[in-house]
């Protein structure tokens, strides 16, 4: 993981430089995670035609045998990479530097087609990332978030022309506004042009399409999953017997014949894709390496589930559970504690549920509460975080997402209560399942209203705007606490087979809350063993944890902080 920061000015810029300099501070002060700290800084500045580039990085030891400071200088180009990702597929990395390696597969790239090598590259590459590349024999500066936007990457362009790229926004200055990168391309600043802001090339991600194959085409950024597909066929009503159906036992479920190789394949591309994810995690001593963040809900539960059979056998594995004292909920209800919160119930039920069907695995359980006085606190901080973001639902969900990464809480056990503080780096969450199996209630109205050709063009709609919605947000939230985040449900070969896989064995709005929603997942999860957590209904993170409605039941989602 790395914090990335770049500032372009030309070289005739008459713009006043300790402006500059306080503003790379501040950026510096952002980017480096200073609470917990970084393990490798590094800044560079050269000159590229008209233009004065400085770059700078901030590495989280996540990948290698040792710690590799950034920014990366080919030895025989001087081009410049800043890499802020995982290669998780495309490159042979094993237990090598991904940073470096995509370094050099750039390298040979450019070799061979110095017009398309960046595109043809990319294309390969599965996994998050950002990352800024300089490429100072074309004057071009290169920069991009990955194509589901899984990692932050915020632009700004100052009053005087400068251009400023960073993982995080610098809110000191706000004569012009960050905005974030959008996922759905990949830039290119044209230093052979006398204006920066007037020389931004776009190469957009397409599907494929027409027997296009990656590399088949000069310029095309091709996505390694298809859209998804909308067909319907013809279903009728289900018996009252089938609609009350609760899947406490599969055999019991109607058709289970036709679901079980869609459970067994959806199985499979989760373990690859959370096998993945963790086998290149450095060693952590007698410490946790993975933890994964946990309201007991049926997603993160079929990861922690998955979790143990890919990690070694004598490896703890941490689950942080978030609760916080909302002082208008105390008020409106008797509890016998201010953090007695939805996801607390069903986060300790879960975790009994883990020690049931893994009762040899370490299984540390993390209540993470919160006082209002300590929301009070570091509310500013984390609003500073989620810029651009800035609407009372990204503050109610990003406090609750940077309190629970952070680790501070308790462990329990059966019979004892500790102070703890987390360990892992690596997180894991389950975003991008609600999206792909119909876990909105959106869904279910769709289906209400207008059945399931609506259903179908809402899922795949949903599908398609993951790039554009929030979890460049949750990235700059989750890494401030020198934490990464990682999303198995949505790797590459997860959204390529849900994206296959037909409306119907997917979702049934047909069953009732808590069946028919997720319904494939919560097969999955039956199959597991996880018999509560299978038909537990979708909970937002705010609601659950009580981060929503604070002070006021007035406010609105949507509504500016």
């Amino acid at each position: 993981m790395c914090g990335i920061q770049v500032l372009i000015t030309q070289t005739s810029d008459g713009a006043d430089t300790e402006t500059y300099n306080e503003i790379w501070a501040n950026l510096t002060a952002t980017n480096s995670r200073r609470e917990l700290g970084p393990d490798a800084h590094n800044e560079i500045s050269v000159n590229v035609g008209p233009a004065r580039i400085k770059l700078g990085a901030h590495v989280l030891h996540l990948r290698g045998p040792h710690t590799q400071a950034q920014p990366l200088v080919s030895q025989t180009t001087g081009d410049i990479l800043c890499w802020n990702g995982e290669v998780f597929g495309g490159l042979d990395i094993g237990n090598r530097n991904d940073g470096i390696e995509l370094l050099n597969e750039l390298q040979r790239q450019k070799t061979h087609d110095p017009r398309t090598y960046i595109q043809r590259t990319m294309s390969k590459i599965e996994g998050p990332y950002a990352f800024v590349y300089v490429d100072r024999e074309q004057k071009h500066v290169w920069y991009a978030r990955d194509y589901l936007g899984r990692r932050s990457l915020l632009t700004k362009t100052m009053d005087s022309g400068a251009m400023l790229v960073s993982s995080v926004a610098d809110t000191a200055d706000e004569s012009t506004a960050w905005t974030e990168v959008a996922a759905q391309k990949i830039y290119c600043v044209d230093l052979n042009t006398r204006s920066l802001d007037g020389g931004i090339l776009e190469y957009s991600w397409q599907y494929a399409a027409g027997g296009l194959e990656i590399g088949a085409e000069d310029e095309h950024l091709v996505l390694p999953f298809g859209r998804v597909d909308q067909t319907v066929d013809d279903i009728g009503p289900i018996s009252d017997v089938a609609s009350s159906v609760q899947l406490s036992d599969l055999a019991e479920f109607p058709d289970i014949c036709k679901w079980q190789p869609y459970i067994d394949r959806l199985k499979s591309e989760l373990t690859q894709a959370v096998k993945s994810r963790v086998d290149s995690i450095p060693p952590n001593g007698t410490h946790a390496r993975c933890g994964v963040l946990f309201s007991g809900g049926v997603d993160c539960m079929v990861l922690a589930a998955i979790l143990t059979t890919v990690l070694p056998r004598d490896e703890p594995i941490e689950l942080f559970n978030v609760a916080f004292e909302n002082p208008r909920q105390t008020k409106l209800q008797s509890l016998d504690s201010v953090y007695d919160v939805p996801d607390r119930k069903t986060g300790r039920l879960g975790w009994n549920e883990l020690e049931r069907i893994d009762p040899h695995r370490e299984w540390r359980f993390i209540e993470c509460d919160v006082p209002y006085s300590q929301v009070i606190e570091h509310k500013p901080h984390v609003q500073q975080l989620l810029v651009p973001s800035c609407t009372v639902m990204d503050m109610s969900i990003g406090i609750a997402l940077w309190f629970a990464s952070r680790g501070h809480g308790t462990r329990v056990t059966a019979t004892s209560r500790t102070e703890y503080m987390g360990q892992s780096r690596v997180l894991l969450l389950g975003m991008g399942a609600d999206e792909q199996l119909g876990g909105y209630s959106r869904h279910r109205s769709a289906w209400d209203k207008s059945g399931p050709h609506a259903l179908a063009r809402e899922i795949a709609l949903d599908v398609e705007r993951i790039a554009t919605r929030n979890l460049g947000r949750d990235d700059r939230v989750v890494s401030d606490n020198a934490k990464e985040a990682r999303f198995p449900f949505l790797a590459a070969n997860v959204v390529a087979f849900l994206s296959q896989t037909p409306i119907a064995y997917k979702m049934d709005m047909r069953y009732a809350r808590g069946v028919g929603e997720k319904l494939l997942l919560r097969l999955l999860a039956r199959q597991l063993g996880l018999v509560q957590a299978c038909v537990l209904a979708k909970r937002a993170i705010q609601f659950g944890a009580r981060t929503a409605k604070m002070e006021s039941s007035q406010t609105r989602g949507q509504d500016f902080l």
